[in-house]
């Protein structure tokens, strides 16, 4: 690796440099107002005698007053909550036969980024945890300008059309009569509308499933979800989408566990993403491409254009093009992640649209929201939305303009100066749209081909493995349950009739309702790429809380932690109260959280080493609920030496549970050997739970 590249992932890339130039430090010196007037007192207002009426012309009170009155900008409609964080891209290979993106042609190149992760339903005080679609958006500070991904964690969306997004929006949103329930799609209006929106099904079969409770924003996947253009300096072009891909593979809550962690922490995610970051743990995805020829279009038993549906990996396999490492976090929340605009029009030459209804509608939509949601038309002058190159335009004035403007011309043409700035010639990048043939009559209707509403999640559901189908069924039965209106249950199983019988027979038995007579699964087909089972599975960054009290093993906790530590992996150690814990040789370990302040939902794993303390464990609170939840929650128990007795606080009792490593640790390499496998193992859904 070159030095230069050395220093830009370890140090700052391009855009954070450019930040620097916005960046202010508020150390030493004196206060000042906004005007740079110095400020000798700001805890008193001025006042007629000191107990009188504050007085009008008090422009300090009334400056500092107003400017906090105004510090919170509306929030997003949508992805109001969210955590972001900047990095790097770099393509693999030369793509330049599938497209000009400067970005994309270059192995050499380092672009930077900024990525945000968010909720899509909740306010920005809603907890991190709950059952939702997640936001994945990821803007490129290119040579050429700004380039954005804006996207989900789930392939797919809702609707096909643009049009009906504000009434997807309001049915999902707490209801307008008494504004509940907060970041829940578990009520009456947003069902309502799935039931009178069949083409919702695809979409809400993914609601329904694990990848809605992301154990991490590191640990899940990313989609473009609309179909976009490729197009290469020929002028030939070949429809994409794209994918990102966690090096760490795609990794979920279980419900229970979700529902704890956001009442114990509702900023779990955002947490987990910026102390990894912190502690140099880079958060890595790869981005993929699935390319499509365009005499392909129609080859396919869906609409290449219907974002309600994805393409099979398995028809349209996905290529890894390149890497994006997130490793820095943001100096100031509001100033980055809150200001930062997304817009699926920002792109760059060789990126270009296809007529996806549902994308034709986002290119308007999202630019509009960010010129009321930042104040005005020059939202792009924000230095976190800077762009790279130069800005040189005849655009001027407007609300919150940032640059002074100077010249006697703001138009085009012109003779006053000398033509400038002049349009791009041949040569300069520029952006031309692919010249596509458009023939056809004005008409408000839809494709027929967008019609098939079943088949995909028919095919998604086929492609689930066991514990992800109980997973499905218990949150539709959860779901529907909060949900009062019964007609709304038995029209549901209805629908799902047209999905699976047996899905639909499991629903109906939770909710009450009658499993349709003519329920069907219209398709044999599978997808092995769409099911978490087959993700990637590592042990680096999971997280072992590690119990101790006076009169633990030294020996075994020395060695399960060295192990953790080499294999990339981080520990806690709990005990009663903080401080050192002696061990059996008279030394001490620092106790860093207590069953006060942590719990097991935060660890992948507990472990506990034998000892004399095991008999003093065995009574605790703390330790039985460390067990039972992690248990519970089908991670791995490590038990070692005296500590194996504890096995009796759990309802199992059974040492030959999957996952449960308990043995007299006489081998203590074989029995580390042992935890780290089922460390890197994950979840042991054979797990017998009552």
């Amino acid at each position: 690796m070159e030095i230069s590249q050395w220093r830009y992932r370890m140090k700052k890339n391009q855009k954070s440099l450019d930040l620097d130039t916005a960046r202010v430090s508020h150390g030493s010196g004196y206060l000042t107002t906004n005007q740079g007037v110095g400020v000798n007192n700001t805890d008193d207002s001025l006042k007629a005698g000191k107990r009188g009426p504050t007085l009008m012309e008090d422009f300090i009170f009334r400056e500092k007053i107003t400017h906090f009155d105004h510090e919170r900008i509306p929030e997003r409609i949508v992805h109001a909550r969210g955590s972001g964080a900047h990095g790097y891209f770099q393509v693999y290979e030369n793509l330049s036969h599938l497209t000009k993106a400067h970005f994309l042609s270059d192995p050499n190149l380092i672009t930077p980024v900024f990525v945000r992760f968010s909720t899509v339903a909740g306010f920005r005080g809603s907890p991190d945890t709950v059952r939702d679609v997640r936001g994945f958006a990821v803007k490129f500070y290119t040579q050429e300008g700004n380039y954005d991904i804006v996207g989900n964690n789930m392939p797919v969306f809702f609707i096909q059309d643009a049009i009906k997004f504000p009434d997807l929006i309001h049915s999902v949103k707490p209801e307008p009569n008494n504004e509940m329930p907060q970041a829940a799609s578990a009520h009456d209006t947003f069902w309502d509308f799935v039931v009178n929106t069949p083409e919702t099904m695809h979409n809400v079969m993914w609601l329904m499933s694990p990848r809605a409770v992301p154990k991490s924003y590191r640990t899940m996947e990313g989609f473009g979800i609309n179909t976009f253009r490729l197009v290469n300096t020929k002028g030939e072009f070949k429809f994409v989408k794209f994918h990102w891909k966690p090096l760490l593979g795609v990794h979920s809550l279980v419900w229970d566990e979700a529902e704890k962690i956001a009442g114990k922490d509702p900023d779990f995610n955002r947490r987990d993403l910026w102390e990894n970051i912190e502690n140099g743990n880079p958060v890595e995805f790869e981005l993929g491409i699935q390319v499509l020829n365009p005499e392909d279009e129609f080859k396919f038993d869906f609409d290449i254009l219907d974002c309600t549906k994805l393409w099979p990996e398995e028809l349209i396999p996905v290529q890894k093009i390149g890497k994006m490492t997130l490793n820095q976090n943001v100096n100031n929340f509001f100033a980055e992640t809150e200001q930062i605009a997304f817009c699926p029009a920002n792109v760059v030459p060789g990126i270009d649209f296809s007529n996806d209804p549902m994308l034709q509608g986002r290119l308007f939509s999202y630019l509009d929201t960010q010129i009321s949601r930042l104040g005005g038309p020059n939202f792009q002058q924000i230095p976190i939305n800077r762009p790279l190159p130069k800005v040189n335009n005849n655009q001027r004035d407007g609300m919150h303009r940032m640059t002074i403007d100077e010249g006697q011309t703001s138009y085009y043409p012109n003779s006053l100066n000398n033509g400038e700035p002049h349009a791009a010639r041949d040569g300069e990048s520029h952006f031309e749209h692919y010249q596509e043939k458009v023939d056809g009559h004005i008409i408000r209707e839809r494709s027929a081909s967008f019609r098939d509403h079943y088949t995909q999640p028919a095919m998604f559901w086929n492609s689930m493995s066991d514990w992800e189908r109980a997973h499905i069924i218990d949150a539709f039965r959860f779901q529907l349950g909060k949900c009062k209106n019964k007609n709304t249950h038995q029209r549901l199983v209805d629908m799902l009739g047209n999905v699976d019988p047996v899905l639909a027979q499991k629903v109906a038995e939770g909710l009450g309702a009658t499993p349709p007579a003519n329920a069907t699964n219209p398709t044999t087909a599978a997808s092995p790429a769409l099911s978490m089972e087959n993700t990637a599975k590592s042990p680096k960054t999971r997280k072992v809380a590690i119990l101790l009290g006076d009169g633990f093993d030294k020996v075994q906790f020395n060695a399960i932690t060295s192990a953790l530590t080499a294999a990339g992996a981080s520990f806690d150690v709990v005990s009663g109260k903080l401080g050192p814990v002696m061990a059996s040789d008279n030394s001490t370990v620092e106790c860093t959280q207590t069953y006060a302040t942590t719990a097991a939902v935060f660890y992948d794993a507990v472990y506990i080493p034998g000892g004399s303390h095991a008999e003093s464990l065995k009574g605790l609170v703390g330790v039985h609920s460390f067990l039972c939840d992690t248990f519970n929650h089908y991670k791995t128990i490590g038990l070692s030496g005296e500590a194996t007795a504890l096995l009796s606080l759990l309802r199992t009792g059974q040492k030959e549970e999957p996952g449960i490593i308990c043995e007299p640790a006489t081998n203590v390499a074989s029995y580390v050997g042992n935890f780290l496998e089922a460390l890197t193992t994950g979840r042991h859904f054979q797990r017998k739970i009552s």
